[in-house]
């Protein structure tokens, strides 16, 4: 079955979002799943460990314009943490912080801070999937298992990826519920940013692992065996390098390109890489930056910093190279407007991409996070790395830690 046929726009309009509009923002490719091993369909969440789940909820409705959908806590009967439930289009976000001081979920949160422990996936077949990943060797953290409620059964299971990362393998054909089982519908009352769109973002674009030095050939080997998942895009040597850090790169995504994940390892430079740095104030490999796909990026971007968010500037020599003028040519967004608001363009055979990345969220120097607004483009903005990279440099000196 193509991907089309699965995949309708009267069937499976998500929140609004028809299937040519997620084609179009995503970058999806045509992919028959039928001789899948792995079958993934979607990103079905993002799920945090942080040290304050009611504040951080707060901060993504009001500065990343999300909507709250669900909750769990001690009023619902978990009396172990409070969950938050965020969507904007397709893309979820789940907030979870820890009530008891002796919660596994702080114990996490004092490991490494407010960080990413689940990229949850949506699956057809979580026991075929489950299956196939034992036989490949990878950790089974949680038996195929049936979770109900009023609203229906959801069919769930995890297995370990890189550091203390998992992924949840979600079946939710059979639920009609606002999340899960033991979560309850909440609205938002947090105002929206003014004069912001409908939705500031409308799904997941790619999730990002950092690794250690010498594991990255290893986990790109471990997706293509345990999820079947294939090679998009490779960077070594000078892709990634400036005169101080290098990093290496390489991306696999599902068949269909709607789950992408790259996947980083630092190299040897003259000083630490924004990688090395991560890897030390996270406490070891962790997904680094969430990329977040938008139709109107100067929109977004004039909204969520009238939220207070932080972009990474990008130096006015960028917009002014005549060689850059040459090689991305015309795009809907003159480059006067680009250079305003510090967004970044790239062009590759297939089309162009603007993007643009913010400074960390929290405390410590790890998640961030980056906007993408694609236009044929399949890619990364390889043309963009050095300056991104050095960018970051910046910022690492003002924080004493290049």
């Amino acid at each position: 079955m193509t991907t089309e046929s699965a995949m309708n726009p009267a069937e499976q309009a998500i929140d609004d979002i028809e299937y040519d509009q997620l084609r179009r923002l995503v970058g999806l490719v045509d992919h028959d799943d039928s001789a899948d091993p792995f079958p993934v369909k979607a990103m079905d969440a993002v799920v945090f460990a942080v040290g304050n789940a009611t504040q951080t909820a707060w901060f993504y409705q009001a500065a990343f314009g999300m909507q709250l959908v669900a909750y769990a806590g001690p009023e619902t009967g978990d009396a172990e943490r409070k969950s938050f439930v965020l969507k904007s289009g397709s893309a979820r976000f789940v907030i979870n912080g820890g009530v008891r001081p002796d919660s596994a979920l702080l114990d996490h949160h004092r490991k490494h801070g407010d960080g990413v422990t689940d990229l949850s996936l949506e699956v057809s077949d979580v026991d075929r999937c489950v299956a196939h990943a034992r036989k490949q060797g990878a950790t089974v953290l949680t038996e195929p298992h049936d979770v109900s409620d009023e609203h229906g059964t959801v069919r769930m299971a995890a297995i370990a990826t890189y550091g203390d990362t998992r992924h949840t393998l979600v079946d939710r054909s059979r639920y009609t519920g606002p999340y899960l089982p033991g979560y309850v519908a909440r609205t938002s009352t947090v105002p929206r940013p003014e004069g912001a769109l409908k939705r500031l973002f409308q799904a997941v674009d790619h999730c990002v692992g950092n690794v250690e030095l010498g594991d990255m050939d290893y986990w790109v080997d471990w997706y293509h065996r345990v999820m079947g998942f294939v090679n998009m895009a490779e960077f070594v040597g000078d892709d990634i390098a400036t005169e101080y850090s290098a990093l290496m790169s390489k991306v696999v995504s599902n068949g269909n390109h709607r789950v992408k994940f790259p996947l980083n390892e630092p190299a040897v430079g003259k000083k630490r890489s924004q990688i090395d740095e991560y890897l030390e104030f996270y406490g070891g490999a962790g997904c680094q930056h969430i990329a977040l796909a938008t139709g109107d990026i100067i929109a977004t971007v004039q909204a969520m910093r009238a939220a207070g968010v932080e972009f990474l500037p990008t130096p006015d020599s960028y917009y002014d190279d005549p060689e850059l003028r040459a090689r991305i040519g015309e795009v809907r967004v003159p480059i006067e407007t680009l250079k305003e608001h510090g967004i970044l363009v790239d062009r590759d055979e297939d089309g162009y991409l603007l993007q643009i990345f913010t400074r960390p969220i929290g405390d410590r120097p790890t998640v961030f996070y980056e906007l993408i607004e694609r236009h044929g483009s399949l890619g990364f903005g390889k043309g963009n790395f050095r300056a991104l990279f050095e960018a970051i440099e910046r910022e690492q000196e003002r924080r004493g830690n290049l």
